[in-house]
């Protein structure tokens, strides 16, 4: 390690990044496309957040440029080479069960608490001070430091492929958007949208579904999930529906709605879609009780599929599509948007899947129609999705950024990977580094998001050091 005491920089510092980070989480930079206009196609929000970092950046003294109001670049140094930082500004929507206004950070038992603290504006804010110290201390650096931004990394990335459309990528780099010691590795991630069809036989029962609605983004386990029935009696299925709710880990409840139709709603726990066990996905067990229940028709069919073929299946094996792989480990699979709208004729689940390399996109589409049956429901591949991504532990970026990371916790590192997608997959040469720490509780994506104090003084100091080595 340097003779430099990066902690003590940057605890000279501690005030300024706070001031800073709460500046950014005070901003609801949400992918919002329903209100973009012109100049701001990912929303007003998103693009807020990318003109407050870019205006903190000018205020000390690096040069900005702002692409397109969807992304942004923080540059510092010269030389041949350039080293990438990539960050992201946007956050997933906040969701429900927050203790706190999930837009106004609160500071509590040595944690910040605010949508986006962990996920990825805390981190963000670590790295950009790593870089400042580096700065204001005048160290010599040999390439060109280019800090980038995104502003939809958790949908569509369309911020960051225009960047790299229109500027000069980095030739290798890291983003602190993961975990220690290092995400050198990340399975492939795709979407499919299950629709399930009209059933060819009639399905008699005692009532009918109208909806069934969960999910706010393909990323996130749906922690609350409501479905809308008529025709049943209030009084038998509130029966049970109490047996039903006694014996899982969820919470629900039954309302009038008029009509004769009854609105169930169930509440579970919302995890990231990369690690869904981690979750209680509030939708399949609404769907595992209506299917309990003498449903009819298409609803019947729909609740059908859910249970038999996506309840509490984390690896993919009920749909056919589980795959392991010797270094990648195994796929993953999330149930994360559910839409059923009788009226309108709608009945689909998109699924969100990890998977590692030995498998494609396309095979596993065609597995879940094999599985479910061709005569039952279609799949089609949502977007466009990421094929695994992987850098040699043993190539010198690896290296030296493990050691930073050993240097500051005396903690051995190790290579790592995740089913999490980051910007480090955006270039060859590209990681995730921290900065949540092995131990710590994982709360991305989850309502009351925090980010120890603690942590983020450390991860500034390794960002720092790392930032200063990588620039050699």
């Amino acid at each position: 390690m340097s003779k430099i005491d990066w902690q003590a920089e940057v605890t000279k510092r501690q005030d300024a990044i706070l001031a800073d980070l709460q500046t950014l989480l005070k901003i609801k930079s949400e992918r919002d496309t329903a209100h973009k206009t012109p100049d701001k196609p990912l929303g007003p929000g998103p693009a807020k957040a990318l003109d407050a970092m870019l205006t903190i950046g000018r205020r000390d003294g690096f040069t900005t440029k702002n692409v397109d109001n969807v992304a942004g670049r923080i540059a510092y140094g010269s030389g041949n080479e350039i080293l990438g930082i990539f960050g992201h500004l946007d956050v997933v929507p906040a969701g429900d069960d927050w203790a706190t206004d999930p837009y106004q950070p609160v500071i509590k038992d040595g944690r910040i608490y605010a949508r986006g603290t962990a996920d990825d504006k805390g981190p963000a804010i670590a790295a950009y001070y790593g870089l400042k110290i580096v700065k204001e201390l005048g160290l010599p650096v040999h390439k060109q430091i280019h800090y980038i931004f995104g502003t939809d990394e958790e949908s569509e990335w369309v911020g960051i492929h225009r960047y790299m459309e229109t500027e000069p990528a980095p030739d290798f780099g890291f983003s602190p958007d993961a975990e220690f010691p290092i995400i050198n590795g990340e399975k492939g991630i795709a979407d499919f949208t299950i629709t399930v069809l009209p059933p060819k036989t009639p399905q008699h029962g005692d009532y009918t579904l109208a909806s069934f609605q969960a999910g706010l983004r393909t990323n996130m386990v749906p922690g609350r999930a409501q479905a809308v029935v008529s025709g049943a009696n209030p009084g038998e299925l509130q029966q049970h529906f109490d047996s039903f709710l006694a014996s899982h880990p969820v919470d629900g409840t039954i309302t009038g709605t008029g009509d004769n139709q009854l609105t169930l709603t169930v509440t579970g726990k919302v995890a990231h879609a990369s690690t869904p066990d981690q979750g209680i996905n509030a939708a399949v067990y609404l769907a595992q009780f209506l299917n309990s229940q003498p449903l009819a028709g298409r609803g019947a069919a729909y609740v059908k599929v859910i249970a038999d073929y996506l309840a509490n299946d984390f690896d993919g094996t009920k749909l056919g599509i589980a795959h392991h792989d010797p270094l990648m480990g195994d796929l993953s699979a999330s149930a994360d948007l559910f839409l059923f709208d009788a009226a309108k004729q709608e009945a689909m689940v998109t699924v969100n899947v990890r998977y590692p390399q030995g498998t494609t996109d396309k095979r596993m589409n065609q597995q879940i129609v094999d599985t479910i049956g061709a005569d039952v429901v279609t799949s089609t591949i949502v977007g466009d999705p990421e094929v695994p991504h992987y850098v040699s532990g043993d190539d010198p970026l690896v290296q030296t950024l493990l050691q930073v990371y050993t240097d500051h916790t005396g903690q051995p590192g190790h290579e790592q990977i995740i089913g999490g997608g980051t910007y480090g997959r955006i270039i060859p040469r590209g990681v995730a580094f921290g900065a949540e720490l092995p131990d710590t509780e994982s709360v991305m994506h989850q309502a009351n998001e925090y980010m120890p104090l603690a942590e983020l003084w450390l991860a500034t100091a390794i960002y720092a050091d790392a930032i200063y080595r990588l620039a050699q």
